[in-house]
């Protein structure tokens, strides 16, 4: 069975949107070889609608010397989204017909390699509990961002994870993988 896979960068206070905003001072080259090893284990991608949005509009253009662009560009791409409509314009982009649980259940049990989750806040929350998220990584960056979203709310349900890998780069960033408790 496929796993599914999401990795966030995270500020210590607990924020995940616009890491453009406050991570690029601490992006070192374990960071990025952790990031590369993630993207090769991957071959699938799922996207919520405002991820593919704003993706949609930089990563296409981008140069492909930029080692993300070369990944993300071709790779197969599902976005989750009630207000968009096929055809989707970013090349191996379709949408996600049915419930995000049930397409992703399925996606599972097709031969692949990784499913990766690639920002998507709300996609990764939905499956985290849902029970479908086989493990989350958190590349906390050693900075309080102050606002911004924050991947828990105050009223979600008590989930318990697992400690699955834990490492500090050399910037002070403290990469921790989490799976659900029994997996």
């Amino acid at each position: 069975m496929r796993k599914v896979t999401a990795g966030l960068f995270h500020s210590v206070d607990g924020v995940v949107s616009e890491p453009n905003l406050w991570q690029f001072d601490s992006f070192d080259e374990e960071l990025g070889q952790g990031m590369t090893a993630f993207m090769e284990r991957s071959d699938t991608v799922l996207l919520g609608r405002v991820s593919y949005q704003e993706w949609a509009g930089y990563w296409p253009n981008a140069s492909v010397d930029e080692d993300f662009a070369g990944f993300i560009n071709p790779v197969q791409k599902y976005v989750a989204s009630r207000s968009l409509a096929e055809p989707l314009e970013w090349q191996n982009s379709h949408l996600i017909e049915g419930s995000l649980e049930g397409f992703v259940a399925g996606l599972k049990q097709r031969d692949g390699g990784e499913i990766a989750v690639c920002g998507s806040i709300s996609v990764v929350r939905q499956l985290l509990f849902a029970g479908l998220l086989d493990s989350l990584t958190l590349m906390t960056h050693p900075v309080v961002a102050g606002r911004g979203r924050r991947l828990f709310e105050t009223d979600d349900p008590v989930t318990r994870l697992s400690l699955q890998d834990q490492y500090r780069t050399s910037k002070g960033n403290v990469i921790s993988t989490y799976g659900l408790l029994g997996e």
